[in-house]
């Protein structure tokens, strides 16, 4: 029963959408209302606003992270152990991907998956974000950048974490970024991705 508690609140945590939050602090448009109309970062960005933008990555980041570390600290009082935190860790994700406070149409996911391996592990999160900072670096495609990621962390995962509970969370959250990332695939085989910096680009 306990453990449903610790999935719940995950979830209604990663509901929360900092890409909604920050733009209605800084008095911008609804994300869901231009660019890719998806409730991310990236689509903040195209408003200008920056500091929209980098408060949406930090929370969007920072709920995942936060989440994994209470459920690291809390499931071993509570009799829960890996499964414990490998549920907390994918519900948070879920939560932002399919947010019960958005209709469940929530972002792709990528902060918020970033956050989490942060949390289970620094160094898994960080080889994730050198992963992403290089291919953005080469190619400057978001989502290219995001599915590279996305496709590493589990052999990242398992290098560090072996085969456990907390793995095969970060194996299903990287197949549900890129199931979310269908239409980036599409234009990338067409040719038609747009880059990072440009205003009509769909990236995440």
């Amino acid at each position: 029963m306990i453990i449903w508690v610790f999935a719940l609140s995950a979830y209604l945590l990663g509901s929360v959408s900092f890409a909604v939050v920050s733009s209605w602090v800084c008095k911008l448009p609804d994300p869901r209302t231009y660019g890719s109309r998806n409730p991310g970062a990236t689509n903040v960005l195209r408003s200008g606003k920056k500091a929209a933008a980098v408060l949406t990555l930090l929370g969007d980041a920072g709920k995942g992270w936060l989440s994994v570390v209470l459920a690291q600290y809390y499931a071993p009082l509570w009799g829960l152990g890996n499964e414990g935190i490998a549920v907390v860790a994918l519900s948070v994700f879920l939560g932002h991907v399919f947010p019960i406070f958005l209709r469940f149409q929530g972002g792709k996911g990528v902060a918020t998956a970033v956050g989490v391996l942060l949390g289970l592990n620094p160094w898994i999160g960080l080889m994730a974000i050198a992963t992403w900072l290089l291919v953005a670096m080469i190619w400057r495609i978001s989502s290219l950048s995001a599915l590279v990621a996305a496709m590493l962390s589990p052999l990242y995962a398992v290098s560090i974490l072996g085969f456990e509970e907390s793995t095969f969370a970060v194996f299903l959250m990287s197949l549900v970024l890129i199931w979310r990332h269908q239409s980036n695939i599409v234009n990338l085989m067409a040719g038609k991705e747009g880059r990072i910096g440009e205003k009509n680009s769909s990236a995440s």
